[in-house]
Formats: C-alpha cells, sequence, structure tokens
C-alpha cells in the first residue's frame, strides 16, 4: 500500500536481533510449543528447542507453519458521487489462502570479551493473490510462490576501549508469479535475486562521555527473470559512516555523516548514472529539569529504489528516481517513575517538517502484485505526534497500563502549481490518526483492549469529492490465562478483532476482515 508519510519520518529506529537463550543452574534446555487456531480455517503450530552444548556454546532451532483458506465474508457497498446507492452486497474474500513453512537454525557463542553467531533461515510459500473488488469480480487467478532463503555470520570483539562488530550475509530470494486470469494476459514469470552483504562498524571511547565511530558496509545485489528483454540488473553499493555522541550531565548529541555509493550494471541497456551522496544526521536532548527533556534532530535520507521497483515487469518502473528526505523534529519528553499507585507516567510531543523530493509510492491500480510505482516530485510534510502512558498499581498483583498516541499530519504534493492536485493531501495519508491501548494484569490473568482510528482520506492525488475514502477504525480485545504445572509453564489466549465486526477498506476496493478470533495455546518449559 502507499506508505504512510509518518514512516518515512525514520524519527524512531527499531533493531531486531535473534532470541538470545540464558540457562540457569543445571539447565541444559528449553523448548516451546505453540498451537493457534482461528478464523479463516487457520492452522499455526510451531516450536522452538534452544540447547546448551557448552559452558559458551548454545544452539537453537525454530520452525512454523502457517495454513489458511483466507475465506471471510465482506459487505460491498458503494455510493456514486451524487449519493445514490449503487451497490450493496455481501461476498466471500476468494483466493487469499496461504502455505507457508519457516525454519530458522540458530549458533551462538561467548568469547572473552567478544560472541559471535551463525544463522540459516528458510522461508517458503504458496498463496493467493485476492486482489481488488471492481466490476463485479470476486475471484482472481492470480497465485505467487515465495523462498526467502539465506545464511550469516557474526562477530562481535572488545579490546580496551576498542569494540568492534563484523557481519556477513548471503541471500537467495526467489518469487514465481502466475496469472491464470480468463479475461487478462496470461502470465508466468519467475525471478531470482541475490544478494552479499558485508559490514563492519567500529567504536572508539575517548573518555567515559565521548565515542566515536566508523562503519562500512558492501552490498551487492542482482536480479535475473525468464522475461523476455529483462535488464538482468546488478548493483554494488557501498556506504561509509562516522559518528559521535557525546553524553554529558543534562546534554546528550549524536552526529554523523554517511556517504553512499552505487553502481548498477544492466545488461544490452544504458545503466544509470552512479550515484554519490553524502547524507547528515544531528540528534540532541537536553535535561530540562529530572522529569523533563528537550530533544531535536535534522536529518538527511536517500533512499534507492529496489529492483522489485525498478524491473518487475508490469509493477517496476525503470524510470523511478532516487527518494531524497530533510527531515526536521523537536519535542518534548516527560518520563517519571515510581512506586506509589502511578508507578510509571510518559507523556511525549513532537512537532516535524519533513521535505521531500521524488517520494516513491506504490499506487493501487487493481492487481496486488502489479502495482504501479512512481515518483510523486516534492512533497511538503508537516505533523504533530502527541504520545502518553501511565502505568497503575493500586494494590499486589495488580497493573494496569494505558497507551495513547494520536498524529495530526499534512502532507500535500508541491510539485507544479499547474496540477489539478497542486497541495492536495497526497493519497491515502489522513490528517488525523491515532490509537488507545489498555493492559491489565492481575496475577496470572491478562486482559488487552486496542483502538485503532485512522481519519478521512482521498484514494488518488485530486482531493476531490470522487475520490473521498471514509476513516475507518478498529477494536480488538485479547484475554490470556497463565498456567504452572512444575518445569512446564503454560498460556491459553483468546484474541477477538475487529469486534465491533466493522466493514472497512484500508486500500478502497480491498474489503478487510470483519469479527474474527485466534486461540493460541503455548507450553514451555
Amino acid at each position: 500500500a502507499l506508505s504512510s508519510a509518518a514512516s518515512d519520518v525514520y524519527k524512531r529506529q527499531i533493531y531486531i536481533s535473534t532470541r538470545t537463550p540464558h540457562f540457569g543452574d543445571g539447565e541444559t534446555y528449553h523448548a516451546r510449543a505453540t498451537m493457534r487456531t482461528g478464523s479463516f480455517d487457520l492452522l499455526n503450530p510451531s516450536a522452538l528447542i534452544e540447547l546448551r552444548l557448552s559452558e559458551r556454546v548454545s544452539a537453537s532451532l525454530n520452525a512454523e507453519w502457517v495454513n489458511s483458506s483466507g475465506k471471510y465474508k465482506f459487505r460491498y457497498r458503494r455510493v456514486n458521487p451524487a449519493g445514490e446507492l449503487a451497490y450493496d452486497t455481501t461476498a466471500v474474500r476468494q483466493n487469499g489462502d496461504i502455505n507457508a513453512t519457516r525454519l530458522e537454525a540458530n549458533l551462538r557463542g561467548t568469547l572473552n570479551g567478544g560472541r559471535w553467531n551463525f544463522k540459516v533461515y528458510n522461508y517458503n510459500s504458496e498463496r493467493g493473490v485476492p486482489g481488488a473488488i471492481v466490476n463485479n469480480v470476486w475471484r482472481r487467478g492470480e497465485r505467487i510462490w515465495d523462498t526467502n532463503s539465506f545464511v550469516q555470520a557474526g562477530y562481535a570483539q572488545t579490546f580496551g576501549r576498542f569494540t568492534t562488530l563484523n557481519n556477513i550475509k548471503y541471500a537467495f530470494y526467489r518469487t514465481h508469479y502466475v496469472n491464470n486470469d480468463d479475461k487478462q494476459i496470461k502470465i508466468d514469470n519467475l525471478y531470482r535475486q541475490k544478494e552479499l552483504y558485508v559490514s563492519s562498524a567500529n567504536e572508539y571511547t575517548l573518555t567515559p562521555w565521548w565515542h566515536v565511530s566508523a562503519s562500512c558496509d558492501f552490498i551487492y545485489n542482482t536480479l535475473d527473470a525468464d522475461v523476455y528483454g529483462f535488464a538482468k540488473p546488478d548493483r554494488y553499493t557501498g556506504m561509509l559512516s562516522v559518528a559521535t555522541s557525546l553524553s554529558l550531565s543534562r546534554f546528550r548529541m549524536q552526529a554523523s555523516a554517511l556517504g553512499t555509493l552505487i553502481h548498477d550494471v544492466l545488461k544490452g541497456q544504458e545503466a544509470p548514472k552512479d550515484k554519490r551522496v553524502v547524507t547528515p544526521a544531528v540528534f540532541m536532548s537536553y535535561n530540562l529539569m529530572p522529569p523533563l527533556s528537550v530533544r531535536a534532530f535534522f536529518k538527511q535520507s536517500y533512499r534507492m529504489p529496489t529492483f522489485n521497483d525498478l524491473y518487475y515487469a508490469d509493477m517496476g518502473n525503470s524510470k523511478l528516481e532516487p527518494e531524497k528526505v530533510s527531515q526536521y523534529n523537536v519535542g518534548l519528553l516527560f518520563a517519571r517513575t515510581g512506586r506509589r499507585l502511578v508507578s510509571e507516567m510518559r507523556f511525549s510531543v513532537d512537532a516535524y517538517y519533513n521535505y521531500v523530493k521524488d517520494k516513491i509510492v506504490a499506487y493501487p491500480k487493481g492487481q496486488q502484485f502489479r502495482w504501479t510505482m512512481l515518483n510523486l516530485g516534492k512533497v511538503d510534510i508537516r505533523g504533530v505526534d502527541v504520545s502518553a502512558l501511565v502505568t497503575f498499581n493500586p494494590f499486589r498483583d495488580f497493573y494496569a497500563t494505558f497507551r495513547a498516541q494520536y498524529t495530526w499530519q499534512r502532507a500535500i504534493d508541491v510539485t507544479n502549481p499547474a496540477d489539478n492536485y497542486y497541495r492536495d493531501q497526497i493519497p491515502y495519508i489522513p490528517h488525523h490518526s491515532g490509537s488507545a491501548v489498555m493492559n491489565l494484569t492481575w496475577r496470572r490473568w491478562i486482559l488487552n483492549y486496542s483502538y485503532i482510528y485512522v481519519g478521512e482520506r482521498y484514494n488518488q492525488q485530486e482531493n476531490i469529492r470522487y475520490n473521498y475514502t471514509q476513516p475507518w477504525y478498529t477494536s480488538d480485545v485479547s484475554l490470556g490465562r497463565d498456567f504452572v504445572f512444575g518445569r512446564a509453564r503454560m498460556r491459553a489466549l483468546l484474541e477477538v478483532n475487529n469486534l465491533l465486526s466493522q466493514d472497512y477498506d484500508v486500500i478502497l476496493n480491498y474489503p478487510m476482515p470483519k469479527r474474527n478470533f485466534r486461540i493460541t495455546l503455548s507450553v514451555e518449559i
């Protein structure tokens, strides 16, 4: 879908690493088995086993299977611009099935002042592509087979004040796409991508409050397909980053500069010019008083279109330009913890401004696999993010946590004053959106409630009545209970999504499920 402009702000970075097993005295293994079932004929078992091979070496194996018909009822209702009812019917979503397996093996160990790890990963899936509901077409003939495999290794070591982190990864991605729709051109395409990634990050501690670092990355990508006249691109990417961080009593700062060099090679075609870009970033925060701090940052980002964006048949656009972003942010953070009735309280407000040149968007045109990729020449994004969290502990064993988040955002196209959509909100970006979450825990019981709201949007570049898309909101609830039987720990969880059974489309003509449920049972020893 068209990515939210808020996600392009890059204000928060997420680092994901594989779970590291921790063994107590005398423990040599951990094991966990999980079974999920629910709506859409879902069957989703998974298993994890962790082994302590020696004092310094451990291994883990994780496996999962997902199978679902993907069938659900939805209401298809459309009103024409004159306000007259055009369609109002109930149908069953078709061709949304999936059959997927995931296997993952890890080997890791510790050294004197360091650690190492090795991972092997494989994911296979066959799934239908349900497509858009247009012109009374309820079933599509599109199918996709995916195989994603990679091996990677990492090594980290500290020598006094110097720390180094090194990683290497080789990946192979295979995508087989078939379209057997009688009313469309028959398609049977096979895409194969390979990637080699090598990185080294190094940090030196000058003083306890001053750190400097230098990092370099090299990436090689190649894409091949059984499509006549395919470009068969190769891409060589080199990145060099230098950074420093200061942490004084009340003041903290991070500054960096990233240099990127990209060289593409095409078979039988003229390749685009080499890209040489330097993007700086500065992050600062100052503690005004113990619970209150102010923060600000400036960052430039440079995003190259992927091979999928550029070269997938009927989806790619080989003329896509790289996306360039300048980001500014200023905010306040209030955070306090205590041992009384209110054990934790956090409140933050951020105002941001982004100027995006050649913003890359995926534009739906009736099929999920074959979306149109295009650049929006200049986009002006201004917004405010507000978030709050409070945790109550009124009595022993009972905790109540409440979270809320609200975003106001104006993301307008300022490319050409002669365009009909000049200064209009870009497609699928709401002015108002937010969420609220409640979490209650008492002894071994857990109750969660989540509410998501996305305001009115427009599904095309012109903000006219014909392109208007209604707001949508959902309520989800879950109830869980933990059990202990000797060494075994069990959890039973019931989830009900879209509790009020709302009819809504995140993307026009792609109806979402009404009320649905999922049951999870897990055992861990």
